[in-house]
């Protein structure tokens, strides 16, 4: 060759694509399943009354593992639902389903093995009530909300967020084998959360929406009315968390974090209410992310310590 020549350039770098366990694992949605899972968790331990003996920390991990794989297959097929829509939104583009790494029927097949393992753990080693508690929870979510609400109202996330809200509920379910009313608080709680939890990251996220078709509400009603919306909602979220100390459930400890928690939500939601900028909005559902856990903590640490 001769040395005047240009070398040819170097062939690119052939493009990373994961394993597929990694990618099934990508579908299960795992940072959302163990937000989900710590819920569920929470209202297993306020289920139980003191220390809870070997027996039931038994009964709870299996519980738990139950409801992660059935929240892993909603995941997924939510991910196979909205394949197309998630390949024009930058924040989910990178999803093996919508970068067609993973098959329709190959995940179907994924989410239904997961769905039905989760069910006969549940079934068998919990209580029938839960295992029909998280089924239809599997349903709300990956059909009635995914299928049906989603793409049709901007209310779905208002409406959908009842499944989202389920997680104590099971948790109580698995414990008790029935669902009391303090479960119904604490799904009270995440029912009146989500929708300003969501509309702060459609805010900022509005050209994906707009882009995937999608009525959110950013989209639909515009950037004003959902500010208003946010902090509407974080006004009413307030009374809601007091009501585990009003009720009983949680001491002293509970409502210091509850009202600390809920002042910063509602100033939040004032200040991108007042004056929105894309930051703030980034801001406000980091801190609904940080209100909801630590409110859930909060509680976990009151059962046992005051």
């Amino acid at each position: 060759m001769n040395p005047s020549t240009p070398s040819a350039a170097p062939a690119s770098a052939a493009p990373h694509v994961p394993s597929k366990f990694a990618q099934f694992y990508a579908l299960t949605k795992p940072r959302v399943v163990q937000l989900i899972v710590f819920c569920a968790l929470i209202g297993m331990v306020l289920a139980v009354p003191g220390v809870p003996t070997w027996p039931d920390i038994r009964l709870a991990l299996i519980a738990c593992a139950g409801i992660w794989l059935v929240a892993g297959a909603a995941a997924a097929f939510n991910c196979l639902v909205e394949q197309h829509i998630d390949a024009r939104m930058r924040r989910t583009a990178w999803r093996p389903t919508a970068k067609g790494e993973l098959n329709n029927p190959l995940t179907l097949a994924f989410s239904a093995a997961l769905c039905a393992l989760g069910s006969w753990i549940l079934y068998v080693w919990v209580n029938p009530l839960t295992m029909w508690l998280t089924f239809a929870t599997f349903i709300g979510y990956a059909v009635v909300y995914t299928v049906i609400l989603k793409p049709m109202t901007p209310q779905n996330i208002v409406i959908g967020g009842a499944s989202g809200a389920m997680p104590p509920v099971l948790g109580w379910a698995a414990m008790t084998g029935a669902v009391g009313p303090e479960a119904l608080i604490l799904f009270l709680i995440i029912f009146l959360w989500t929708p300003p939890h969501f509309w702060a990251l459609a805010l900022y996220r509005v050209e994906d929406y707009r882009k995937s078709g999608l009525p959110m509400l950013p989209v639909t009603h515009g950037n004003e009315f959902t500010r208003l919306q946010v902090f509407l909602y974080t006004l009413v979220l307030f009374p809601a968390c007091l009501m585990p100390f009003i009720f009983k459930m949680s001491g002293w400890l509970y409502l210091v974090a509850a009202v600390a928690l809920s002042i910063g939500f509602s100033w939040y939601g004032w200040r991108l209410w007042r004056n929105y900028s894309d930051a703030l909005a980034r801001k406000t559902f980091r801190f609904s992310l940080i209100h909801l856990s630590v409110l859930f903590a909060a509680l976990l640490l009151d059962h046992y310590l005051v």
